[in-house]
């Protein structure tokens, strides 16, 4: 499939500028792209009034790399919480079923558990 083929261009305006994209993506989403980096635009400028334009653009991405990586590490954050409960989750299981020693693994850590867990799959896996 010929990605130039199913490309086209869209024309959006960021910062005052009127800017050709060519692209593939829907046109309304890329319009709501546009208006994300319009508004990250307009409160840089907010916080460096004379700034240039590149000094702007270069605050605004500052700005979306900073909440990218903030929503990654709560992602990951979230990821082991789950991972966590999981765990335990299975140890209440298997404790129910009578399958584990209601002592064993009491005391250990969940996240020690999965790191075990995760070496246990790869050297299966080999």
């Amino acid at each position: 499939m010929d990605h130039q083929q199913d490309s086209r261009v869209i024309h959006v305006e960021i910062h005052g500028q009127r800017y050709p994209i060519r692209s593939a993506l829907d046109t309304q989403y890329v319009a709501e792209l546009a208006a994300f980096v319009d508004e990250k635009m307009r409160l840089a400028a907010k916080e460096c009034p004379a700034g240039d334009t590149l000094k702007i653009a270069v605050l605004a991405a500052l700005n979306v790399a900073d909440e990218f990586f903030r929503a990654c590490d709560a992602d990951q954050d979230r990821q082991a919480g789950l991972q966590n409960r999981a765990i335990e989750l299975e140890r209440m299981v298997d404790l129910a079923l009578g399958l584990a020693d209601p002592h064993s693994g009491a005391d250990r850590d969940p996240q020690t558990e999965l790191e075990q867990r995760d070496l246990d799959a790869r050297l299966r896996l080999k």
